[in-house]
């Protein structure tokens, strides 16, 4: 379920909302069984299978390390932390590296200012549970569960294939990690270097030699560039919902690595 928030979190951006004042007034929770048929490609049993995988062989001193390479900040990166604190308490991972921009390149970006400030928010929040997540998270990151990093690379115009030769210290950190998880339509298209694939093509094809660890896309859709769909899929789409690329009513969960 922490998945499926973190995923429909991403409709909250400002390339749809165009700069409008724009508040999650409706239980998220209480939508998800009706937002299930507009995800388009669902890998997620991949997710749970690999990170079950690795709770099972973990010894006592191993880590489980996933990585989260961060969206937007607000309504959306909370439910990213919510999504992290839940790979914590399951133990199905032991450590979480979240990955923000330097700057806030395309707007809404999470910075480590927004990172520092969601918490701080949350913290002295007067409703208890919500208050009680930010004391929660705070600890987390006091006791090294939660690290927030930022790289140049990720504001810069490269796709993601070009990593190993323009930012090797950051393919080699990648590396290191169990699962990343690749957060909204920005890094979607720096994934499969936004290029008008069509949509058959499969996923670790349109990565074009980028596979660090196994990764995961979860993203709604605001682009024109989908992969990995099923034979005639993107066609029925189209025919029915002209615009359906880049409405952000349709997501994805996207898997790449070895099952």
């Amino acid at each position: 379920m922490c998945a499926v928030i973190s995923l429909w979190g991403n409709k909250c951006d400002l390339s749809l909302s165009g700069g409008k004042t724009i508040s999650q007034k409706t239980n998220l929770i209480n939508s998800l069984e009706d937002l299930k048929p507009f995800i388009l490609v669902n890998d997620m049993e991949h997710l749970w299978s690999l990170l079950s995988n690795c709770k099972k062989k973990r010894e006592k001193a191993s880590i489980t390390r996933v990585d989260i390479v961060l969206d937007n900040s607000g309504f959306e990166l909370v439910t990213d932390l919510v999504l992290a604190d839940f790979l914590l308490s399951s133990k199905l991972a032991t450590e979480i590296h979240f990955y923000g921009k330097t700057i806030p390149w395309f707007v809404s970006d999470t910075t480590l200012h927004d990172f520092n400030w969601i918490i701080e928010q949350l913290k002295h929040s007067n409703h208890k549970w919500v208050s009680k997540c930010g004391v929660d998270w705070e600890n987390h990151i006091k006791m090294g569960r939660w690290v927030y990093l930022d790289h140049i690379f990720w504001t810069l115009p490269h796709e993601f294939s070009a990593m190993p030769q323009v930012a090797p210290d950051l393919y080699a950190t990648l590396q290191k990690a169990h699962l990343i998880l690749f957060k909204g339509d920005l890094n979607y298209r720096k994934l499969t270097g936004d290029r008008r694939w069509e949509f058959t093509v499969p996923f670790h094809e349109a990565l074009n030699g980028f596979h660090p660890a196994p990764l995961c896309s979860i993203r709604t859709l605001k682009a024109e560039v989908q992969v990995g769909l099923q034979p005639g899929q993107g066609e029925q789409l189209t025919a029915s919902v002209p615009n359906w690329l880049t409405i952000g009513k349709y997501g994805i969960f996207q898997f790449d690595g070895p099952l």
